[in-house]
């Protein structure tokens, strides 16, 4: 009796999200063709975000185990071992670390000097392509304005070739061509939040790194 009753129930379900989707789906083609270059830079800005997240939460992360085992074979003046732990280290604080160790003999201002070199390779590295969102950010809602205008100009252009004016008609015109402004504005918002929080990432990263690296460089 019970899957009697919930297989209509389950399908009426399938049937009613199959409906939204198709309904989001055509409201969105009614914003005309201007729709297309947004929706690529949706599927763009989502793509470069995911990308990128992965990429700086991997070259970002800070192991305090190696940093301990570095800092411990410094201060018992062995670098060849605090290089090698360095070394073993593939994140973006390894390949610092390393490029400051391997110099072995240099004083430590050079020493500082080869780290932030690195430094400013590593961070450019994860800002990669970031820029692009914040483009994105700027570029969508203006194609989202330029489609709602374009629209308005050939409701007005036919208004003026009309005999007989008709509000409804006027209205569900534009209320397609707002779905530009809206869907603009949207995926505008999204690409911004999107290049903060990996700038932010990428902040917090240079924070903590500079904390590690004053530490070791007191023991050097």
């Amino acid at each position: 009796m019970f899957y009697t009753y919930l297989i209509p129930v389950i399908e009426q379900t399938h049937l009613t999200d199959t409906n939204s989707v198709n309904n989001v789906a055509e409201l969105l083609m009614k914003g005309g063709f201007i729709m297309i270059p947004i929706i690529l830079l949706s599927i763009l800005s989502v793509y470069l975000f995911i990308e990128r997240y992965l990429y700086i939460r991997k070259a970002a992360f800070i192991d305090q185990n190696v940093v301990t085992r570095i800092l411990n074979e410094l201060r018992n003046n062995s670098s060849d071992k605090a290089l090698m732990y360095a070394r073993s280290d593939k994140s973006s604080f390894g390949k610092i670390l390393e490029s400051g160790l391997s110099q072995k003999g240099k004083t430590v201002k050079e020493t500082e000097g080869y780290m932030e070199s690195t430094t400013n390779i590593e961070i450019a590295m994860m800002e990669k392509d970031t820029g692009y969102l914040g483009i994105i950010a700027g570029v969508a809602p203006m194609l989202g304005f330029i489609g709602t205008i374009s629209g308005v100009i050939k409701i007005f252009y036919n208004i003026s070739l009309a005999d007989n004016i008709s509000i409804g008609i006027i209205a569900g015109g534009l209320y397609q061509k707002m779905i530009c402004s809206g869907t603009g504005l949207i995926v505008g918002v999204i690409a911004y939040s999107c290049y903060h929080y990996l700038q932010m990432m990428i902040d917090r990263f240079s924070i903590n790194l500079q904390r590690q690296v004053n530490e070791i460089v007191k023991v050097l």
